[in-house]
Parts: C-alpha cells; sequence; structure tokens
C-alpha cells in the first residue's frame, strides 16, 4: 500500500487526471478499475473517478509496486544539463515572464531534449529553491504559451498550479494582449489595417497556406498591422496577433506582398541577401494583461504592461545600421 498527501499544486485536479500523470506506469484500465473496486481512496473513504482532490487529501492505493514506480526522479534532473543563461522581465512569487532569445526552443523536440526553455526555467527554480521534483506528486513549472525557436520575445512560466490554472484561463479567453514587431519587405498599404483569412497547415513539411476561403482542416485568422517607419525599401511594423496560429505573422504577410526580413521560409533568400540577414525579424516584444474577469490571486497583474528593452532589429533599423 502507498499513501500520499495532496499539496496545493495538486489541489483541484480530478483523481483520474491526477494519477495518470503521478504515475504513467498505471495503466488507465486498471486505475479505472481499481478506483471501482475501492483499491483507491481518498480519505479512507470510497472515491470517485470524477472527484476534485482537495489539499490535504489522503490516498491511499492498494496497487502493486510495479505500477506505481514514479519517473520524476529520474527526469527532474534533466534539466540540471540545461543552460543556465535566462533574460528575467518581471518575476513574483507565481510566475516570470522571460525574453526568449532566438534560436532556443520552448519545448523538447526531435532534436533538442535538454537546453530548452523549460528546462532553463526549471534549473532556474530549483537552484533558487522554489521547485523540489521530490515534493511535487504530479506539477512542474509551465509555460503558458510558446513562440518558435527562430523567434524572440515574451514567454510567461507558471510557478505553481494555480497560476497556471489562471493563466491558461486567460489567454483562453484572449484576456493576454501580445503584441509584435517585425521587418518586413516594401510598405504595406494601408498604414494600418486588420487582415483576415484562413490558415492551413500542411503537417509534412511545417508549413501554412493562406487561404481566402475556408477548407477542411484550415482554421480562421486574423492580425492586425501598423506601419511604425519605412526606409531603404523595408518597413518596421506592430503586430496585433488576434488569433496566434502557427506562423500565422510570417504567412499572412507573405501572402500580402510583405514578407518578413530574414525569412527565407516564407520569403526569398534572394530578396533577403541585399540586407545581410538570415534571422528573421520577428519578436514578441509586449505583453500587456487586460483581465476581463475575476483574476484571483493573479488580480494585481491586470492592466499591467511589459515590454522588452531592447529589440535587436528595431534598434539597428533605427540608428541606420541596417
Amino acid at each position: 500500500m502507498k499513501e500520499l498527501v495532496i499539496g496545493a499544486n495538486d489541489a483541484g485536479k480530478r483523481l483520474d487526471a491526477f494519477l495518470q500523470k503521478a504515475f504513467p506506469n498505471l495503466p488507465q484500465s486498471l486505475l479505472y478499475k481499481y478506483i471501482r473496486k475501492k483499491r483507491i481512496k481518498v480519505n479512507g473513504k470510497r472515491a470517485e473517478i470524477s472527484q476534485r482532490l482537495a489539499s490535504g487529501d489522503t490516498l491511499a492505493l492498494y496497487v502493486a509496486d510495479e505500477f506505481l514506480t514514479r519517473p520524476q526522479a529520474q527526469f527532474a534532473y534533466d534539466f540540471l544539463r540545461a543552460g543556465r543563461s535566462l533574460s528575467v522581465l518581471y518575476e513574483d512569487e507565481n510566475l516570470l515572464l522571460l525574453d526568449k532569445k532566438q534560436g532556443l526552443l520552448c519545448h523538447p523536440d526531435d532534436r533538442e531534449y535538454i537546453d530548452t526553455l523549460i528546462g532553463r526555467v526549471q534549473r532556474y527554480l530549483y537552484e533558487k529553491g522554489e521547485y523540489d521534483p521530490e515534493a511535487e506528486n504530479a506539477f512542474a513549472p509551465a509555460l503558458v504559451n510558446r513562440i518558435d525557436r527562430n523567434t524572440g520575445g515574451i514567454v510567461i512560466a507558471a510557478k505553481n498550479a494555480l497560476a497556471l490554472r489562471i493563466l491558461n484561463q486567460k489567454m483562453k479567453d484572449r484576456e493576454l494582449h501580445k503584441y509584435y514587431l517585425c521587418l518586413v519587405h516594401g510598405t504595406p498599404k494601408p498604414q494600418s489595417a486588420t487582415v483576415t483569412g484562413y490558415l492551413f497547415k500542411d503537417e509534412k513539411h511545417n508549413q501554412v497556406k493562406i487561404l481566402q476561403t475556408p477548407r477542411p482542416g484550415s482554421k480562421s485568422i486574423a492580425t492586425k498591422y501598423r506601419v511604425l517607419d519605412s526606409r531603404n525599401g523595408l518597413s518596421l511594423l506592430e503586430i496585433d496577433l488576434l488569433t496566434g496560429r502557427t506562423h500565422q505573422i510570417r504567412a499572412q504577410l507573405a501572402a500580402l506582398g510583405h514578407p518578413l526580413l530574414g525569412d527565407g521560409k516564407y520569403g526569398s533568400n534572394a530578396q533577403n541577401k541585399p540586407y545581410g540577414y538570415k534571422k528573421q525579424c520577428l519578436y514578441a516584444y509586449k505583453l500587456v494583461f487586460d483581465f476581463q474577469t475575476d483574476a484571483g490571486a493573479l488580480s494585481y497583474l491586470n492592466q499591467k504592461s511589459f515590454e522588452v528593452p531592447a529589440v535587436w532589429f528595431r534598434d539597428a533599423f533605427r540608428d541606420g545600421t541596417l
């Protein structure tokens, strides 16, 4: 028999979801069977599959040890091999706002598992004493949003489960506004507009197409742009991302005839070559918290705005070195 106590980061979770995360070696079919057979109890009583756990609840599991092996101890320290470099814009007891640099992945993929932004965040919090994998049953610090490897900018990391739940909901409800800066070829007309369409993703080639009419599998998109300055065949734009789809800004601006400087996928290497830039000029430079509904423990963030102080291509464009 194994017994454990639910902590604050696991409060509010469904019993089955918690067990699947805490004990991934326990097959789902057996998990449900053991709950029905009262081999998994909450506070000494029969539990329901959909029961919500509360902080301080005691779980008793009358389950074979082979199913209760927890891999966290093995994986928790993988993040100690991640890099230490983090650019922190803001930090409090609930969250971090990070300036992710271009070239760094947010999450592991099939090419890079260790040195990612989430790995660096977990190492940073572990070394500060704010994250102890052994003390957690199913929670680890997590990213609320992500941006592509080759895009830089603000990424939110939640330090605890309550902050993660609130921020995920606020992101879903569009109460967090993300603004981007980019350099494009040419000058869009008019100087500001909201452009709409449909985005279809080609999974095989990791590329998207912009359509004017919907087709099966496509998603509606909307992007608001404003031209800030133009010179030397280039324009500096501020983008208000009204929908957040894969490669949306890059593909939609290219479809308008104004691809990003340095973007070889949706633009042209021949067009980029005279400027000598191989990195795409796109940065998530500003974040505004605009809560329209109760944000609970994060209400203090309402109407706060955070901005990356230095964006490499904007500064080069403005001082004339680009």
